[in-house]
C-alpha cells in the first residue's frame, strides 16, 4: 500500500525512488513489524489476561512446567497481526506470491486458533483430534499448493530443484502438489512440536525466514539467480519483504517470550509461523535446503517418532522425554541453556544451507 503511494510520487520527487529497491523494503518490513509487535504487545498481553487466556498445563505430563499455568497464550496473534499489516505496507501486491504466503499464514492460524480455542474451552491441553487437525491442515495445504500449481508461469516454478548440482532439475507435474503439501502440514506440526520452552522456537524461525529471505530475492533476481544456479521465479523476489515481516514480528514476540516468557505464541503461533517459512522454501524451490535449515525442527520432530516408535515396538524410551527439549530439562540443564544452544544449532544450520548457494 505504502509502496504504490510513495511510488507514484518517484516521477516528481527523486528522493522516493528508493522504495523501489527490494532490500530498502525489506528493512521497512522488519522494522515496520517489530514496532507494531513491541507497541501492541502490552495490550495484548493484557486483553488475554483480562479474557482468562492462559497456558493449560499438564502437570502430569510436564510436572516442572507447573509455574507457565495461566501464562497468557495465543500471542501468536500479535505475530500474525505484525506480518500481515508490515507486508501489506510494503510488498508490491500486483505479485501473486505475496497473497499466497499471507493465505497460507492465515489459514494455518485460523486451524491453531480453533486449537487453542478448544484446549481453554475444555481446561486441559487437548484441542482438535490429531485426525481434525491433520484433515484441516492437509485442506489448507492443498489448496495454497493448487493455486501454486495452477498460476505457475514456467515450468521452473513446479520442478523439483537438487542442489549441490548446477542444472539438475526434475519435471514433477502433478506430483508438485502432494510434495508441497508434505512440505507445508510437516513444518507446521514440526515448529509445533518445538514450541515447548520461552523462546525455543521463535528464533529458529527467525533465523530460517532471514535465510529464506536471501534465497527470494536471489531466486527473483534474473542475474543472480543465473550467476547462483538456482531456477528463476519471476515476483519471488517480493517474498524478501514478507520474510522481512516475519523476521521482525518473531524479534517482537521474542521481546515478551524470552525466559521467563510473559506470553506463549500457542497454537495459533507455531501453525502459521511453520506454513509461512514452508510455503516460501516451496516458491522459491528449495525444499532440500530447506530441510537442512529447518534442522532443529527436524530433529525435534524425528526425537517424538523415534520415542513412539520404539515404546510402541519394544516397551522402551529412547529419551527420557519427548520432544527432544524435554529430555535435556529432565537431564538438569536449566531452560535457558537448552534454549540458547539450540539456537546456536539453528544458526549454524541456516549456514550450512546459505553455503549451498555456491555449492553448485
Amino acid at each position: 500500500m505504502l509502496t504504490a503511494f510513495f511510488l507514484s510520487l518517484a516521477d516528481d520527487f527523486s528522493v522516493f525512488n528508493v522504495f523501489r529497491y527490494l532490500t530498502f523494503r525489506g528493512v521497512c518490513g522488519v522494522l515496520t513489524a517489530l514496532g507494531i509487535g513491541i507497541a501492541s504487545g502490552p495490550w495484548i498481553i493484557r486483553k488475554l489476561q483480562e479474557l482468562n487466556i492462559g497456558q493449560v498445563v499438564r502437570e502430569d505430563d510436564v510436572p516442572f512446567h507447573s509455574p507457565k499455568k495461566g501464562t497468557p497464550t495465543m500471542g501468536g496473534l500479535l505475530i500474525v497481526i505484525s506480518i500481515t499489516i508490515s507486508t501489506l505496507l510494503w510488498a508490491d501486491l500486483s505479485t501473486r506470491f505475496v497473497w499466497i504466503a499471507l493465505a497460507a499464514v492465515i489459514a494455518f492460524a485460523l486451524i491453531g486458533m480453533v486449537d487453542d480455542y478448544l484446549k481453554l474451552k475444555r481446561g486441559n491441553s487437548v484441542g482438535l483430534t490429531v485426525r481434525q487437525k491433520f484433515l484441516s491442515q492437509t485442506l489448507a495445504a492443498f489448496l495454497v499448493a493448487t493455486i501454486l500449481y495452477q498460476t505457475a508461469a514456467a515450468p521452473q516454478e513446479v520442478a523439483y530443484i537438487v542442489p549441490f548440482f548446477k542444472d539438475v532439475s526434475l519435471a514433477l507435474g502433478l506430483w508438485f502438489i502432494p510434495i508441497s503439501m508434505l512440505v507445508l502440514v510437516g513444518t507446521s506440526n514440526a515448529v509445533n512440536l518445538t514450541d515447548g520452552l520461552d523462546g525455543l522456537a521463535i528464533m529458529p524461525v527467525v533465523l530460517v525466514a532471514g535465510g529464506l529471505a536471501i534465497y527470494a530475492y536471489s531466486t527473483g533476481h534474473a542475474q543472480f539467480s543465473d550467476y547462483l544456479s538456482i531456477p528463476f521465479v519471476e515476483g519471488a523476489g517480493e517474498l524478501l519483504v514478507f520474510c522481512a515481516s516475519l523476521v521482525g514480528a518473531g524479534l517482537a514476540f521474542l521481546y515478551f517470550n524470552c525466559y521467563p516468557a510473559q506470553i506463549f505464541m500457542g497454537d495459533i503461533g507455531s501453525m502459521s509461523l511453520g506454513a509461512a517459512v514452508a510455503v516460501v522454501a516451496v516458491i522459491v524451490r528449495q525444499e532440500i535446503v530447506f530441510i537442512i535449515m529447518s534442522g532443529i525442527f527436524v530433529l525435534e520432530t524425528v526425537s517424538v517418532i523415534m520415542q513412539v516408535v520404539s515404546f510402541n515396538l519394544f516397551g522402551k524410551r529412547v529419551w527420557l522425554m519427548s520432544p527432544l527439549h524435554h529430555h535435556f530439562e529432565l537431564k538438569g540443564w536449566p531452560e535457558p541453556r537448552i534454549t540458547v544452544r539450540f539456537w546456536i544449532g539453528a544458526l549454524v544450520l541456516v549456514l550450512v544451507g546459505l553455503a549451498t548457494l555456491k555449492i553448485r
